[in-house]
């Protein structure tokens, strides 16, 4: 219990902390570039995902191609 009141008081500081530094012309661009380093990542993911989803759709695919033909074949 007395970690997690610590951990509640740290970020309530480090929460005081960043709106004074936010409040500052060098705070504020940190901030944005925090802000646009973040997107850039979030946005490498996304575009990372649906990449490997589209892999793995094209490849679901050809596998039902597969698998018909070859139950074609063994029906035959």
């Amino acid at each position: 219990m007395k970690n997690v009141l610590w951990l509640i008081i740290g970020v309530g500081l480090g929460f005081v902390a960043a709106h004074q530094l936010n409040k500052t012309p060098e705070g504020r661009r940190f901030f944005d570039d925090v802000d646009s380093r973040a997107h850039e990542f979030s946005n490498a993911v996304i575009d990372g995902y649906k990449a490997r989803e589209a892999e793995l759709r094209a490849a679901v695919a050809d596998a039902e191609g597969v698998i018909a033909d070859l139950s074609k074949r063994a029906s035959s």
